[in-house]
């Protein structure tokens, strides 16, 4: 029983490194994306207003 703790304590820490990661590269893609929506939804707002 000891060893089949052991294996699922390492695929449990192995998929919550990848998760992670994953979150991490998510977070990475979302802060540089805004910039560029920023920019189209100002030039849209101010098309919107006059």
């Amino acid at each position: 029983m000891g060893k089949a703790d052991d294996e699922r304590a390492r695929r449990l820490a192995e998929a919550l490194r990848q998760n992670l990661r994953r979150r991490k590269a998510q977070a990475r893609g979302a802060a540089e994306a805004p910039a560029h929506v920023r920019a189209a939804e100002d030039a849209k707002d101010s098309d919107d207003t006059e």
